[in-house]
């Protein structure tokens, strides 16, 4: 008998997944690597073959064989051509996933064929125009045919697949930068396409990456580096990194990003694994990266890596709290467009693999002697010993944090990248040559530097954090056993026997469950297994129904290592192995695996000595076995009674408390040995017949198996009150529950021993069916039915212990099974015995058929017949028939295979063809009955159809309403029947998905990378029964499940398996909805069409599209708040379904070349009956049909919303919902209705706000597509936007400086104008887009087709009113309280698209209704005006140039005024209409307001802040809008801001700041006449990009040079903020803190490394508060951003002078804690001299330059003299500062005891009674000692002695004459603590 297959995982479902969760083994599906590792022959083909029969070969029945399922892809390769060559994209979709079915079957595809097909699916992600959710499936399709997931081998080489790149960055260029007026913020497909690329871009050819870089370099602006960066590392190849990594590098240098981060450390990582091998790799000496100083990077490279990584650990250094980093924040600064593009990216995953793979003995190896060298003599090992160093205190539970899941998943990804490594460099495949390998000694030293940060972090405060430590001690455990098990098993002991810290056990049950393969396995770890037995006794305390948590841990452990050993006493036999006579003089080393490690308390022993341990301990079985079943029954008694709407036992924690243990239990009697087994049995057996428990009913029945006295109870009127709900157990049916339960377990997995009882249980059943009459009694008897089916029905395995069954019964395996123990197998050394149905067990079960579902269905057919007068009686009686005919069903899901059906009405419609629906993959999946002329098979198809008859039959009768409220038991029974029969076959989605994820986290638990080919038998057993359990799935696969209850739970399962029902149940939705209707079937009618599933169905459907819209608008009769609030929220969701692209989808009609030849490509990978050549014309000529269906549906149902809409009827709410609809019904491939049109112009005057606002984006995006169509010469151009305007021309680029100089010169009548400039940063492209000067008249003729929708809206505008009510709206106050008042873009944005259509007509009536409005005094009016004034200045563009002059003319005149009138109130707004008015547009096209703009006078010492800060901003505005268009000028100004940089005025200080940022920042273009000049100076040049250069230095050192006069000359308190000093340093400071805040904050380095000794001693102002805030805090900011690396030491340099040089405590003050984040931050880029320059300083800050032995001797010569003594002052600061120097001493090491350190509490102790702040630092000192070391006292305490040890007692408490009472509690205290460590 075997229960075991689901006991592991649903102990471990019902754990905390945070608490047993490895977290290094990613989702790799039931895979495993199967092919033996010795085949290295074979080929790739026979390698495939070899995989696959492991697979089938575990199976308990014939499977298909290869041509068999080549001929299946053939079939589906088939439709999808013929999907695709009709462009039927949604058809297509859904033999996707046939075809992603196909690849899960692990079936070998030649490579060949992949190729073709990858070739495919990405020529199909980029068609434009297909729906994203349709191109998502493409990708997702194009990845799995990749198989680029991590860890996996690729299925294809770039030898066999080459991709081209242009069409993608081609398609991707317009998701980049998307057009405005058509522009849609939810639209993601931009991440799609960089999707494609990253899983691409090995295949695409690496002799073009210089064109790549060509194509993208120039590209790269201030403005665009987020979105060029993401590209870049997207589309190069990882092979001839050579070419891109030092141009990278660079400009990773110059940009202070967040992203930038992301992208390049994601990206060096990725390339460290790539080229591990060098050369030598795969991409051969030509495209493999060479090795340098570290790994693949050079020092200085690496550098910069490791110092990125360090700084994305957010550890709180000095007063700092996070990162302190300004890259997120100069992000959030960035254009919101770049912001979409987005990806997670596990950064510190990538520094952990860039670690890694960067390991191997390049240099010299550090000895204990000298500290010169490396440790292991690996460069990488060593940058990694300095991370984990100087973060290690931050690991410690007490110093928990946002950084601690940081650091401790950086711990884990560690381990999970060295072990891959390593076993990767074990395979024979391997090309890394040996001496780039991992050594032993590396290996040593990794588990060194990673063990106590992981040892400390195992007892986390979070969870999450405890497992990624332990986590990690799970890897190191395997990697060196004899360095980490000693110290777990120290904590481990420490932690069980600790009962009041309920924490430490739970981290400790946790950490021994994650180890337990070194523990059992002697072959692992030679010295675990004697722990064992100790470490199960002290875990049984744990199984506390008190504390839930704890108790499931404990069944883990118990779960883990049981599963791997065979419980039994070997005392009693004679060991069969012989020791050689000098083995039991050997003892282990600590180099050895088998070491104990030379710091623990454990002794080593001999080999022979540990064996006979081992065997001796396994005596204490039979007493473990028997503590543990009491305890089990124990727990049991104390469960809280049975209840609830389920009867459950207790809430879920209880539930999950008796699930854990029953698994435990599985597991724990499986592997009994005989006599242990029946002394178990005999306990449960007495208890059995002796207790019956009510509240342990179910509980106990999951433990024994023992048949009792359930006919007796019956006959006693057991389970006789009838009732059809849940309710709480009668007492007198106690015992006969407790008896069902128990019977219940006896008939689980029992097999063919059940036909021995046959009679006895099939009379039990009958008997049961027709007695139990109460709610709990006949759905205990439907589970019994379930079993007892199940068992002789299913097939599954009959053995999972942890060896084969012939090992198990073997003598010699029973004499010396210890060494057994942990045995892991290979895949193909499992035998398996499977159960399957014989030929008995089938007829076995037919006669259950016969005569309990025949006998049962024959009752509730005669009930039925009466449903009109049914009583209570009748209604217990139905409810308990139909669910024992459920019940049955319920255990035959996989009894017989159903055949292809013959369907009366298959709800096609006449667009589609029957032969392309797809139906389920079919394959054999080990059902028991598949031959339909099999008698047996006929028999039970017919029941199977009765029973599905009678359940329609009881439908149909209960919807009659008859019994009202009291049928809705019946009803329920009723949904349950039929849920059973539509879907109970096979496996459904939510069943195979909690099996997966059982199954993968049993791999997991015992696998350590994800190559690994052995497991334990138990493991490969789940595989096993997955593969079986897979392919019952495909005989049950749909598209979709949902979760919900009741009838709507099944109404959408059944929906989302029989697909097209849809059809047939959305009439009656919609007519649900209709006026008449209840409301309560109006909303369950809501609910269903809320669901995703049928939302999505409908709204895609021909038939119901428009319907189902006009039954949402149709809702208004009905006045319930939550009725009118769903449906809002229905309408709502709606509006992703109605996109152009939706609608375009499945009527499409571009020309698709490029799939076109990917298709006719794949045809030669097939047979020529591939393509059935009838289907294929029928699909081409319905897809003519197809198209003009969906575009007389989009007609209609365009005009029926319109109706509705217009109603006068119809509330605003509804008219809101139908402008939603029609705005996103509007396409551009379509002219508008103009009805359409006049029904958004008419609501673009609405009062309704809402309203108003989805009209004017109507009218936008309308007006827009007006215009695409006029440019479009053809389909293909419309959907790509490749349109082009008549005015446009490209401009060739020759000489860059020439080009610039035209700006400077008017725009004559055949000049060109040029807006939005992308490039010229790095270097230009070879062309720009520019626009010829429009002539007397624009001749551009709108589309004709469109002309009647534009008369509409001419109309409508041209009206008199048209604009005085739309200004008369817009000016209304707005409904938000608070907050400025701006822009409003869709405003804007409306005036401007009439204005570029309708040019200058209605132009004088719409200037003359603004022009009062301009001046008014109300803000709102002033705003609105200022709205219309944009959009027609905008959206002039292209008028002719004398209508713009005039308008310039017009508005010129204005300017002034305007100014003038601007107040507090309204600045913002007018800000930003200059600024919308200037950026993105050649500034010649407003050259009226440059030059205004630029006479305005910059005053900086007026009377009035405000009127002078008006104008500095609207320059900042131009400065800002013109770019590099203002670098002529920009001197000029620059010199302005410097000079006037003491202005009396905060505010104005602010804009000088700013502007000089702007005016820098502008400035800075290191431009290059071409790339490959820029890509061969990032290899010559340190400064590629110029971001050392600072072109106005002199300026700052010249205001430097007066500052010390400046300084002597400031002025008294109160007025000493108008000191020349603190007006210009403040304007100083700010300036640095706005640039470090910016992503060019490279550039201020220059400018304030001179400043940095004068802003030192800014902070010791402490009469300026302003002055000393902002230069503490430009301190710190330094630290926020990377500095070129050789600023490291000059900024190092003035730390350390100004600290040693200044008289001033206060700088020493402010100066100290920067210098510490500095040296934080720069920690692996500073020098070894640098680190002594601290050092120094530290120690002259302390007063001494000595160290241990000087502090000791300064604290002992330091006597404090009384308090009147005048010396008593410095003697205390020198007594203070020797103090202090020893505690920092105690505290550089937190989590370890050094030689030296006991002595010093002897020193420190007689002065914890000081005055403070001596006393103080000395406890504080001590505190944090004992927090420290706690989880080490048990090892350190040995090295103090008893005098030492009551000197840290003094230190920790002091004494004190008024705290005697409270001194002597706290020295009980600690001697409790030091005496419960010394125990």
């Amino acid at each position: 008998m075997s229960l075991t297959f689901e006991s592991l995982p649903d102990l471990i479902t019902y754990l905390p997944k945070s608490k047993h969760t490895t977290y290094i083994m990613e989702d790799d599906g039931f895979s495993m690597t199967d092919t033996p590792i010795e085949s290295a022959t074979l080929t790739e083909h026979e390698k495939q073959l070899a995989s696959l029969q492991t697979y089938l070969g575990s199976v308990p029945y014939e499977t298909e064989s290869v041509e068999e399922m080549h001929q299946k892809l053939e079939e589906i390769v088939g439709k999808i051509f013929i999907s695709a060559k009709s462009q039927n994209w949604l058809v297509l979709s859904t033999w996707d996933g046939m075809l992603q079915c196909w690849l899960l079957m692990r079936y070998p595809m030649p490579k060949s064929t992949r190729a073709k097909f990858v070739r495919l699916y990405y020529e199909l992600s980029l068609i434009p125009g297909v729906e994203p959710r349709v191109t998502r499936s493409w990708t997702d399709m194009l990845s799995r045919l990749l198989a680029s997931k991590p860890g996996s081998k690729r299925k294809l080489e770039p030898s066999d697949l080459q991709l081209p790149w242009q069409p993608l960055w081609h398609a991707l260029q317009k998701e980049i930068w998307p057009k405005k007026g058509i522009q849609d913020a939810s639209r993601n497909v931009v991440n799609i396409l960089l999707f494609v690329a990253e899983q691409c871009k090995r295949y695409f050819p690496a002799r073009d990456i210089p064109v790549m870089l060509e194509s993208f370099l120039p590209l790269l602006t201030k403005d665009t580096v987020l979105i060029m960066i993401p590209v870049l590392t997207s589309f190069l190849p990882p092979t001839h990194s050579h070419l891109y990594m030092p141009s990278l590098f660079k400009l990773w240098e110059a940009f202070n990003s967040s992203v930038v981060d992301d992208r390049l450390l994601e990206l060096a990582g990725h390339l460290s694994e790539e080229h591990v091998s060098g050369t030598s790799g795969d991409a051969g000496e030509e495209g493999g990266a060479r090795w340098k100083d570290i790994g693949i990077w050079t020092h200085t490279e690496w550098m910069t890596l490791v110092g990125k990584g360090l700084g994305s650990m957010n550890v709180p250094v000095g007063a700092t709290q996070g990162a302190s980093t300004t890259g997120g924040q100069a992000d959030t600064l960035a254009d919101k467009g770049s912001l979409k593009i987005k990806k997670p990216i596990n950064r510190f995953s990538a520094f952990a693999k860039l670690l890694v793979y960067s390991m191997s003995v390049d240099g010299d190896i550090r000895n204990n002697e000298s500290q010169k060298g490396y440790l292991a003599g690996s460069k990488a090992l060593d940058s990694l010993d300095r991370v984990i160093t100087s973060t290690e205190s931050f690991f410690h539970p007490s110093n928990f944090g946002s950084w601690t899941s940081i650091l401790t998943a950086f711990l884990n990804r560690l381990a999970a990248e060295f072990v891959k490594r390593l076993k990767e460099e074990e395979q024979e495949s391997c090309k890394t040559p040996i001496t780039r390998r991992i050594t032993p000694a590396i290996r040593r030293g990794f588990v060194a530097v990673l063990r106590t940060p992981a040892l400390l972090a195992m007892f986390s405060k979070d969870a999450v954090c405890a497992s990624y430590a332990q986590s990690a001690l799970r890897v190191m455990a395997i990697l060196e056993p004899g360095m980490v098990m000693p110290e777990l098993l120290e904590r481990a002991y420490g932690g069980l026997e600790i009962v009041n810290e309920t924490h430490r056990t739970t981290a400790v049950l946790n950490m021994l469950a994650g180890v337990v393969l070194p523990l059992v396995s002697e072959n692992v770890w030679f010295g675990g297994q004697r722990h064992l037995i100790p470490l199960l006794e002290l875990c049984i305390p744990g199984i506390d129904l008190n504390d839930p948590s704890k108790t499931m841990c404990a069944t883990v452990f118990i779960v883990s290592v049981v599963q791997h050993i065979k419980i039994g006493d070997l005392t009693k036999y004679q060991s069969g192995i012989l020791y050689p006579s000098t083995d039991t003089d050997v003892v282990m080393g600590a180099d050895d695996d088998y070491g104990q490690g030379a710091d623990t308390a454990i002794p080593t022993l001999s080999k022979e000595e540990e064996r006979t341990l081992v065997r001796e301990s396994t005596a204490s079985f039979a007493d473990w076995v028997t503590s543990l079943v009491r305890r089990v029954l124990a727990l049991y008694e104390n469960l809280p009674e049975e209840g609830g709407r389920k009867n459950t036992t207790g809430g879920k924690q209880e539930e999950g408390v008796l699930k854990s243990i029953k698994s435990m239990m599985d597991v724990v009697c499986l592997h009994l040995s005989d006599e242990l087994f029946e002394l178990v049995l005999n306990l449960l057996h007495d208890y059995a017949t002796t207790n019956a428990k009510s509240n342990a009913v179910l509980a106990f029945g999951q433990l024994i198996a023992c048949m009792a006295r359930i006919e007796e109870e019956i006959r006693h009127g057991a389970s006789s009150v009838r009732t059809t709900s849940s309710h709480a157990a009668i007492p007198s049916d106690t015992t006969l529950h407790w008896n069902l339960s128990i019977l219940r377990g006896c008939l689980g997995f029992g097999g063919t021993v059940l036909l021995k009882y046959k009679e006895q249980i099939l009379n039990l059943i009958i008997l049961l069916v027709d007695k139990t009459k109460s709610e709990r009694g006949y759905t205990s008897t439907s589970r019994l039915i379930s079993r007892t089916i199940h068992t002789l029905a299913e097939a599954y395995p009959t053995n999972s212990r942890f060896v084969n069954s012939s090992e198990w019964d073997d003598p010699d395996f029973n004499r010396d099974h210890n060494l057994h123990w942990g045995r892991l197998y290979n895949p193909e050394d499992v035998v398996i015995e499977w159960h399957v149905p014989n030929d008995d067990e089938i007829a076995f079960v037919l006669e259950i058929l016969d005569k309990v579902l025949g006998s049962t269905l024959k009752k509730v057919e005669s009930l039925l017949e009466k449903t009109s007068s049914w009583d209570s009686v009748d209604r217990n009686d139905f409810c308990r028939y139909l669910l024992a005919c459920r019940a049955v069903w319920g255990g035959l899901t996989t009894f017989y295979k159903e055949e292809p059906k013959d369907v009366a009405n298959p709800c096609l419609n006449d667009t589609e063809q029957p032969e392309m629906i797809v139906s389920s993959l079919d394959v054999k999946a080990g059902f028991t009955l598949t031959d339909p002329n099999d008698p047996r098979f006929q028999k039970v198809a017919a029941h199977r159809l009765w029973y599905g008859n009678v359940c329609q039959r009881a439908a149909s009768a209960l919807r009659q309403k008859a019994g009202g409220e009291d049928h809705i038991d019946a009803v329920t029974v009723v949904i349950r029947a039929l849920d059973s029969f539509l879907l109970g076959y096979a496996l459904n989605r939510n069943e195979f998905d909690s099996l997966q994820k059982n199954y993968d986290q049993a791999r997991d638990a015992n696998r350590f990378w994800l190559k690994q080919r052995e497991n334990s038998r138990l493991v490969l057993l789940k595989r096993a029964q997955m593969i079986k359990y897979w392919m019952n799935w495909w005989n049950y696969r749909s598209l979709r499940i949902l979760e919900s209850e009741g009838a709507q739970s099944v109404l959408h399962n059944t929906c989302g398996y029989y697909v097209r029902s849809t059809r047939y149940t959305l009439p009656v939705l919609f007519d649900a909805l209709g006026k008449g209707s209840e409301p309560d079937r109006m909303k369950g009618a809501l609910y269903v069409l809320w669901n995703k599933g049928i939302a999505a169905y409908a709204l895609g459907d021909l038939g119901f599209h428009g319907r189902y819209l006009l039954s949402l608008l149709n809702c208004q009769h009905e006045e319930k708040p939550s009725i009118q609030k769903l449906v809002n929220t229905l309408a709502q969701d709606c509006l992703g379904h109605l996109t152009e692209e939706a609608i375009h989808t499945d009527a499409y009609m571009l020309v698709t070349p490029g799939a076109e030849a990917a298709l006719d490509d794949l045809l030669s990978e097939f047979t020529p009956k591939l393509v059935n050549p009838g289907l294929l014309k029928e699909a081409l000529e319905k897809s003519s049909l197809r198209i003009s269906k969906r575009n007389a549906v989009h007609d209609d149902t365009v005009s029926s919303v319109l109706e509705a809409a217009v109603r006068p009827t119809t509330h605003w709410r509804y008219v809101q919902m139908a402008s939603r609809f029609l705005a996103c019904l509007l396409r551009r491939d379509v002219p508008t209705a103009p009805e359409v049109a006049r029904f958004f112009m008419e609501q673009s005057l609405s009062p309704q706000p809402t309203i108003r606002f989805t009209a004017q984006k109507a009218l936008v995006k309308m007006l827009a597509f007006v215009k695409l169509r006029t440019y479009s010469k053809s389909r293909e151009e419309l959907w790509l936007e490749e349109w082009s305007n008549p005015l446009k021309e490209e401009l060739e680029v020759k000489d860059p400086e020439t080009f610039m100089q035209r700006f400077n010169q008017p725009v004559g009548v055949d000049g060109l104008y040029v807006d939005k400039i992308r490039t010229g940063f790095i270097g230009w492209t070879r062309t720009i887009k520019a626009y010829r000067v429009v002539g007397a008249t624009s001749g551009i003729v709108w589309d004709p087709e469109s002309q009647p929708c534009l008369g509409v809206i001419h109309d409508a505008v041209t009206q008199p009113n048209y604009f005085a009510d739309l200004l008369l709206l817009w000016s209304q106050e707005s409904g938000k309280s608070g907050g400025t008042v701006e822009l409003r873009r869709e405003n804007i944005s409306l005036i401007k698209s009439l204005v570029k259509i309708f040019e200058h007509k209605g132009l004088e009536t719409l200037l003359s209704t603004i022009d009062v409005h301009l001046y008014e005094s109300d803000k709102f009016k002033q705003r609105a005006s200022a709205e219309i004034l944009s959009g027609v200045l905008r959206g002039s563009k292209h008028w002719p140039k004398a209508l713009v002059e005039n308008l310039w003319t017009w508005t010129a005149v204005r300017l002034d005024r305007i100014f003038g009138q601007i107040k507090p109130d309204t600045v913002v707004f007018w800000e930003t209409f200059f600024h919308y008015q200037l950026r993105d547009l050649d500034p010649r096209r407003n050259q009226v307001l440059v030059d205004w703009i630029l006479a305005l006078p910059l005053e900086f010492s007026g009377d009035s802040a405000f009127e002078m800060s008006k104008s500095v901003a609207i320059f900042g505005m131009l400065i800002d809008s013109l770019g590099f268009f203002f670098n002529s000028k920009a001197d000029k100004y620059i010199q302005i801001l410097f000079d006037n940089a003491n202005t009396d005025y905060a505010e104005m200080r602010a804009h000088i700041c700013q502007n000089l940022f702007t005016l820098i920042r502008n400035q800075w273009r290191p431009i290059y006449p071409s790339t490959s000049a820029f890509l061969a100076a990032c290899e010559t040049s340190d400064d590629p990009l110029q971001i050392r250069q600072a072109k106005y230095l002199d300026r700052v050192l010249n205001i430097k040079a007066k500052l010390p006069q400046w300084r002597d000359e400031r002025l008294p308190p109160p007025r000493v903020s108008q000191s020349e000093y603190d007006k210009v340093g403040l304007t100083l400071l700010q300036w640095i803190w706005v640039s470090a805040h910016g992503a060019q904050a490279c550039l201020i380095f220059p400018y304030v490394i001179p400043l940095m000794p004068e802003i030192l001693r800014m902070s010791e102002l402490n009469d300026s508060s302003d002055l000393q805030m902002y230069s503490s805090a430009v301190l710190y900011v330094l630290s926020a951003i990377s500095p070129p690396v050789e600023y490291v030491a000059v900024i190092l340099d003035i730390f350390a002078s100004a600290i040693k040089s200044s008289q001033s405590w206060r700088i020493r003050l402010h100066a100290l804690p920067a210098l510490v984040v500095f040296f934080y931050r720069n920690l692996l880029s500073i020098s070894q001299d640098g680190v002594m320059q601290v050092m120094d300083v530290l120690l002259e800050c302390l007063g001494d330059e000595n160290v241990e032995n000087r502090f000791v001797s300064l604290t002992r010569k330091v006597t404090l003299p009384p308090r009147r003594d005048p010396t008593y002052t410095e003697s205390l600061r020198a007594l203070h500062s020797a103090i202090l120097g020893l505690c920092a001493l105690i505290e550089s090491l937190p989590y370890s005891v050094e030689p030296w350190l006991p002595s010093l509490t002897e020193v420190l102790a007689p002065h914890a009674t000081d005055p403070p702040p001596i006393s103080t630092t000395i406890r504080k000192c001590a505190s944090e000692f004992k927090k420290t070391h706690q989880d080490t006292w048990h090892k350190d305490q040995y090295m103090f002695n008893e005098d030492q040890l009551q000197s840290l007692s003094t230190m920790l408490v002091g004494t004190s004459y008024c705290e005697s009472q409270l001194v002597e509690w706290r020295l009980d205290e600690i001697d409790i603590w030091l005496k419960m460590h010394e125990e």
